[in-house]
């Protein structure tokens, strides 16, 4: 009976890691294939899908998104979620291009360091008073959106950007893409090493697991949760500082659900909001996806603005039950 028992339960042992490893790809590489897929549909289907022009709009569009997307990656993997960005993103706008008339590093160093700050204040109360990231991140959106309109007059006082190196470098391009989509490639890599190659991005894994577990590997707690609102608010600022060197102006309506589509393209890139887990890949493969279907959708031209936002949530809703069922598979085939 034991000889028989043991090749068995060696073949089952065998077939659930299969299982688990299948499972753990689909969830890594799941919106990349499907990014994979979309391009093609695009590609066929549209002939000004297939311009350069096109190509290099739709990775400028990306940029914003991809740099709040960056820092939401830090904070969900702990566990965290981060509903200020949205809010910073404006407000880091603004503070760029009144900084602007100070010249290009008062442009760069006002908005990140208001941001930064707010980043900052959020970590040490979720650290500190043990609040719900979920709400303190909610106060710092309504905070950081209501100093924006106190700055610009309630939203009646629009602040231009001063002709100089800061407006040449939201305008300038190389090989026809512009400045910023290269500055968000290098801050990407950075990421990845801070990641996957630091005792920091070791403590944010862990952090994300288990607290209690990462508490006896002698992760710093509250050091790391500090850490990623800091830096999701810097990266946040830095997003609205690049679209106002881009626009010429600190527009003060935009960044109204901002934080919701930095948190999808998170999702949709096998991030899992219970924390532990992801990769920046993802993230990057999640926020072109996004990017790709809305162009399609304006390639289109016959899709109301309207159920274009019906589209787009369903899709998420889509992704997010997705990502649910084979993080539930993955652990039933891992237990």
């Amino acid at each position: 009976m034991t000889l028989v028992a043991e090749p068995q339960l060696e073949k089952a042992e065998a077939a659930s890691l299969r299982t688990e490893r299948i499972v753990e790809l689909v969830q890594r590489q799941g919106a990349l294939a499907v990014l994979g897929i979309v391009l093609v549909v695009g590609l066929v289907a549209y002939d000004n899908f297939r311009s350069f022009d096109n190509a290099a709009t739709i990775l400028v569009s990306a940029a914003p998104a991809a740099l709040i997307a960056l820092g939401m990656t830090f904070v969900i993997i702990t566990g965290g979620i981060d509903l200020s960005v949205g809010s910073l993103y404006v407000l880091g706008g603004v503070l760029a291009a009144w900084a602007s008339q100070y010249g290009v590093a008062a442009a760069f160093a006002v908005p990140l360091a208001a941001c930064g700050v707010f980043g900052l204040v959020q970590g040490l109360v979720i650290a500190y008073a043990r609040l719900a990231p979920f709400i303190v991140t909610l106060a710092g959106l309504l905070g950081a959106r209501g100093l924006m309109l106190a700055l610009s007059d309630e939203g009646g006082t629009t602040y231009l950007v001063d002709p100089g190196a800061f407006k040449d470098f939201g305008k300038g391009e190389l090989l026809g893409i512009k400045y910023s989509v290269y500055l968000v490639v290098v801050l990407f890599v950075i990421g990845m090493v801070a990641l996957y190659r630091t005792r920091f991005g070791q403590s944010v894994y862990a952090l994300g697991g288990s607290e209690d577990a990462a508490r006896l590997m002698g992760v710093r707690i509250r050091g790391t949760q500090i850490k990623v609102y800091v830096l999701s608010g810097l990266l946040a600022g830095l997003a609205g500082t690049i679209n106002a060197a881009r626009l010429g102006s600190g527009v003060t309506v935009l960044g109204t659900g901002m934080e919701l589509d930095a948190i999808a393209a998170v999702v949709v890139g096998g991030t899992l909001l219970t924390g532990g887990a992801g990769t920046l890949g993802g993230t990057i493969a999640g926020v072109l996806l996004l990017q790709v279907i809305q162009n399609l959708i304006n390639q289109d031209g016959k899709i109301t603005s309207a159920w274009q936002t019906v589209i787009s949530g369903a899709f998420i809703a889509l992704v997010v039950v997705a990502q649910t069922y084979l993080a539930r598979l993955r652990r039933v085939a891992s237990g």
